[in-house]
């Protein structure tokens, strides 16, 4: 199987304190590094892999903007199902092996996990970080809570044009045209459920 790679902070004791500060701190256009040193008042070079975590876990994109995850992140009744949703985007590949990993409490079966995963050896220093990610990121999410509003209210208008239930006529057929009025958004979750909800209730 091939290696695959996971995010992880080395003193991944910051990703607690990172995202504990976010809940509090405005959000702002671009999450750099001022930001982080600033407003969040973690500065140091330790401090700096937060950002490229919270871009694996896509709470930032790519450009470090905050994304939709990010700013549910920050409304207390959506904050678990969030974090759910980042450990599950930012550590798929454990997931790929192990849809419940989140549920492990053991770290040595949390391990064998991930040395499955990227090939790495169980004494890595490396393998002790990603636990320590992993754990950190867990801390906050909640798998029970109900699916956020960007999966619920941000879904995208349907109109379907047709009829209703009419007898069958012989050599006459219905057809339905379905418009979709899509979100302005980047975040790709936006777009998984809109074509989900289309699967169960439409297209079977």
């Amino acid at each position: 199987m091939a290696e695959k790679t996971v995010p992880y902070v080395q003193a991944y004791g910051n990703i607690t304190k990172a995202l504990q500060k976010i809940q509090a701190a405005s959000t702002p256009d671009r999450f750099t590094q001022d930001f982080l040193a600033t407003k969040l008042d973690m500065k140091g070079g330790s401090a700096k892999p937060v950002i490229p975590f919270l871009k694996r876990t896509g709470f930032l994109a790519s450009d470090g903007s905050p994304t939709s995850l990010y700013k549910r992140f920050r409304n207390q009744s959506q904050r678990g199902a969030a974090a759910a949703e980042a450990l599950r985007r930012g550590f798929a590949p454990l997931y790929e092996i192990n849809e419940y990993v989140h549920e492990i409490n053991n770290d040595a079966e949390l391990k064998g996990v991930i040395v499955q995963a990227t090939g790495l050896e169980e004494s890595s220093s490396t393998v002790r970080a990603i636990i320590g990610s992993f754990k950190a990121l867990r801390a906050f999410a909640d798998f029970e809570a109900a699916t956020g509003p960007d999966e619920e209210d941000e879904i995208a208008e349907v109109e379907v044009e047709g009829v209703g239930e009419t007898p069958a006529l012989e050599g006459l057929n219905f057809g339905y045209t379905i418009n979709l009025h899509l979100p302005a958004t980047s975040d790709v979750a936006v777009f998984n459920a809109i074509f989900r909800s289309l699967r169960e209730h439409l297209l079977r």
